[in-house]
């Protein structure tokens, strides 16, 4: 008589550490998946702030800044700050690296949104290599401030 002993399938023998592992594996991966999203979702409503969209016009428009970063300049790296919108009334405060071909920089803007128009007290940028700080609204900013300006 020949006694053939089946021999239990690989998942049936190792399922006791399979299934805690891979469910782990999969939370770990799930979390990181939705983290990504967050923050790329995150930094997509940001770069399409008119604040960063106004900043980087500014930038490409000014003749000294590019003729020290060079032309293309573009974004280089992750937006920091904040912007906040309520009631129609909005303040930011962000600093975007920049870069071109010459150099990199930082450009600084920092301002208020009343009645759906942003206005701007500081915009400027920082040269990496010289600490020179560019200022890119001129004399467009000199308009009579109020002295009750609301502490942010």
């Amino acid at each position: 008589m020949n006694n053939q002993i089946q021999q239990k399938s690989w998942f049936s023998r190792n399922w006791p550490w399979v299934v805690p592992v891979g469910g782990c594996l999969t939370l770990i991966i799930l979390f990181f998946v939705f983290l990504g999203s967050v923050i790329f979702g995150v930094s997509e409503i940001m770069t399409n702030s008119d604040p960063y969209n106004d900043a980087l016009a500014k930038v490409k428009e000014d003749s000294y800044v590019v003729g020290i970063l060079g032309e293309p300049i573009e974004k280089d790296g992750m937006m920091q700050g904040n912007i906040s919108y309520t009631n129609g009334k909005g303040k930011v405060n962000i600093a975007v690296p920049i870069k071109g071909p010459k150099g990199e920089a930082k450009i600084y803007v920092v301002g208020k949104k009343e009645f759906d128009e942003w206005d701007y007290q500081e915009m400027y940028v920082i040269i990496k290599e010289t600490n020179e700080q560019i200022d890119l609204l001129g004399y467009e900013n000199q308009k009579t401030e109020d002295t009750n300006d609301e502490e942010w």
